[in-house]
């Protein structure tokens, strides 16, 4: 399944934000790492030192292929790739700092959005019961034409309470996740990409 223009900036916005990010991060795991251990601990600085650059080296590679991302499942694979390597990096920075590894919490929008259409198609294509901005906001249960920003914040709590992973397993609330999810998709691509626009009329 190909990406639409839209759904595809924003995953290479957001690809290139967490590579800028982990490419920083290991820049200054490095420095840390030649002040902390290259004196008594040389052994286990060399590899951590070899491990960060072949860390920085992979990320090289996945930062060439984001450009050329156009289809939801070569997007998923790429994600996996970065993920994989954000992972290595945790291991490597868990020896500079010689504290237990940090159980990271993922964000896999992919995952996340397939799992919780029981497993449809890309989460960026509604499946259509939500037909207007009055009726999104309802289903999000804020002020009609209340900014992205509260829109955004109530999504994620509501979101955050109807996902299984929340409710020990619980897969009952699925039908609504999927509506919330539809809804904010629905304000983001139809309305606040237009400005809010006034095709969208405001109730008096």
């Amino acid at each position: 399944m190909a990406l639409n223009n839209h759904n595809r900036r924003k995953f290479v916005t957001g690809m290139t934000r967490r590579i800028a990010q982990l490419r920083a991060q290991t820049e200054k795991s490095l420095d840390f790492a030649i002040e902390t251990m290259f004196q008594e601990r040389v052994e286990a600085y060399l590899r951590v030192e070899e491990g960060l650059l072949e860390v920085d080296r992979m990320l090289v590679l996945v930062e060439e292929e984001v450009e050329s991302i156009d289809g939801v499942n070569a997007a998923q694979r790429l994600e996996s790739r970065l993920e994989f390597i954000e992972d290595r990096f945790e291991e490597f920075e868990s020896e500079i700092r010689q504290r237990p590894r940090r159980r990271r919490h993922k964000i896999n929008l992919f995952n996340f959005f397939k799992a919780a259409s029981g497993g449809g198609g890309y989460p960026m294509e509604p499946a259509g019961e939500v037909r207007s901005a009055i009726q999104a906001y309802e289903i999000l249960e804020v002020e009609f034409g209340s900014s992205l920003s509260v829109v955004t914040r109530a999504f994620r709590e509501r979101a955050k309470k109807m996902h299984p992973d929340s409710r020990q397993g619980d897969r009952s609330s699925e039908p609504e996740l999927r509506k919330i999810i539809e809804a904010y998709q629905y304000l983001k691509t139809e309305y606040f990409s237009t400005g809010g626009s006034e095709s969208f009329p405001r109730p008096f």
